[in-house]
């Protein structure tokens, strides 16, 4: 059994919860599709080079989300819904990237 605990719960069929305040989601969905990433203040896109596997990613407190793999949704998503650690629901639709519209947020308190 593998003692390595993720850094995030996916529930239903488009949401992903982050629940470890130490380390931040790098978030991918498809290959056109801008990186996020999901801290503890919230959501935004991920500028930086996206770490290459696992081991990188840990080295720079980060975990990737890979949204297609099977471990997660199984298929690229057009819509996301993310809930942060500052109790804030954000959606995130790709089919408006770029724009200002691609994060808003969706739900204020929602816990």
């Amino acid at each position: 059994m593998n003692n390595y605990e993720k850094a995030f719960l996916v529930s239903g069929r488009n949401t992903i919860i982050h629940k470890l305040k130490k380390v931040d989601l790098v978030i991918v969905n498809d290959d056109e599709d801008p990186p996020l990433i999901v801290t503890r203040h919230g959501v935004k896109p991920f500028t930086e080079a996206v770490p290459a596997n696992r081991a990188e990613a840990k080295e720079r407190y980060l975990e990737l989300v890979d949204i297609s793999s099977t471990e997660v949704f199984g298929e690229c998503k057009t819509l996301l819904f993310v809930q942060a650690l500052n109790n804030k629901e954000y959606k995130i639709d790709y089919s408006k990237a770029n724009t200002n519209l691609f994060i808003r947020v969706h739900q204020d308190n929602y816990i």
